[in-house]
């Protein structure tokens, strides 16, 4: 790689080409002193730091964007869920290529790499998203070694996670956890003739996701036995309506359901048969439970607007994941084990489910001192 230098106003310049982003011409210029010989020594340091060599088994001008949006293409695409793609898109395009798309795939070195994760720690991200980010560079550079063999090592090997101080964990105002009283007065608010109606009580007393909620079918009822299964969700890529698999092995469940929700069901299942005598041609038939008057499938973005509707219309702050975490705290309250509650909202590990809920109530804590206590009379 070779570079220039060149004088602007009363200063020295140093300037060179770097790595091509969409097969486009990119150069990097920088000050590099107020002499030529200060602008020349910066420029040796500048491509030695850039384009340090040893790294690559295949001779390559890949920057990092580029070689990413060829793994991105050939493998994201390929293997992973519509909603992971466009998780990972965002990552790229907003925290990763940010900070090094414009680095020679071959040179990117561990430090550089690390960057990334302390820049965007920096900026308050939640520990989350940053575990998301470190998983999308994992994946990236791991096959950037294996098998598409650009490099030797994987940078990302390296990289230290910052400590996020554990004791600022959720509370129940962070999850938007609903009162048992708000939640009655929610149902009178919303009304049974609403296409809100049906999935927000599903979601309240199952736990179920928005896109589950949307999935389900009346063969998915037991009556006989009360339960509900999940083995399909609704997915919206962009405004298309396409019928997905559930998160992971885990999310597919069967749960059991109580005589509230199962009256509820019915009673919407004799509205269905109404509006559909009702409606005559003109009615949408399907199998989906989550219906409008004509039909229609009750969509994800159609749960989302109506939650903020109803949020207004109600004055509190929540929205439709808030129905999922009201019922997993209620469950952790009342004594529920917290693999029952796992399972019932088919998390695929205990730990996701531990984190996020067994902090959020006293009452457990102070039931278990209790215990103890009677233990020792």
């Amino acid at each position: 790689m070779k570079g220039s230098v060149r004088k602007r106003g009363n200063r020295w310049y140093y300037f060179f080409d770097a790595a091509p982003i969409n097969g486009k011409r990119q150069v990097i210029e920088r000050a590099g002193g107020d002499t030529k010989a200060e602008a020349l020594d910066a420029l040796r340091k500048a491509l030695n730091e850039y384009d340090k060599s040893g790294s690559i088994v295949e001779e390559s001008n890949l920057s990092v964007h580029d070689y990413f949006e060829y793994w991105f293409e050939d493998y994201v695409m390929r293997n992973l869920k519509y909603n992971t793609q466009e998780n990972y898109r965002n990552i790229l395009d907003k925290h990763i290529y940010p900070y090094i798309g414009g680095y020679r795939l071959r040179g990117i070195q561990p430090s550089t790499v690390q960057k990334v994760i302390d820049k965007n720690f920096e900026k308050g991200l939640s520990k989350k998203t940053l575990s998301i980010i470190k998983t999308v560079l994992n994946g990236g550079f791991r096959r950037a070694v294996f098998p598409y063999q650009y490099v030797k090592q994987d940078p990302t090997r390296f990289i230290t996670m910052p400590k996020y101080d554990e004791r600022n964990k959720s509370t129940k105002e962070d999850l938007k956890i609903l009162k048992v009283a708000d939640f009655k007065r929610m149902k009178d608010i919303v009304g049974q003739a609403s296409p809100f109606y049906i999935p927000m009580m599903i979601a309240f007393y199952t736990g179920l996701r928005r896109g589950e909620v949307s999935g389900l079918r009346w063969s998915d009822i037991d009556y006989d036995e009360q339960t509900l299964t999940v083995e399909r969700i609704i997915i919206m890529k962009k405004k298309e309506v396409t019928v997905g698999t559930p998160k992971t092995q885990s999310s597919y469940r069967t749960i059991g359901i109580g005589n509230e929700l199962i009256s509820a069901l019915r009673t919407h299942r004799k509205r269905q048969l109404e509006n559909k005598l009702f409606y005559g041609q003109h009615y949408i038939d399907s199998e989906y439970i989550c219906t409008k008057e004509n039909g229609s499938l009750v969509t994800p973005n159609s749960i989302k607007w109506h939650a903020e509707k109803t949020k207004k219309e109600m004055g509190i702050d929540f929205n439709f994941h808030s129905f999922r975490h009201t019922h997993a705290s209620l469950l952790l309250e009342s004594g529920a084990k917290i693999k029952a509650i796992q399972e019932r909202l088919g998390h695929s590990k205990i730990a996701t489910t531990m984190d996020t809920y067994s902090h959020l109530t006293k009452k457990t804590k102070k039931e278990t001192v209790d215990l103890f206590e009677n233990l020792m009379k």
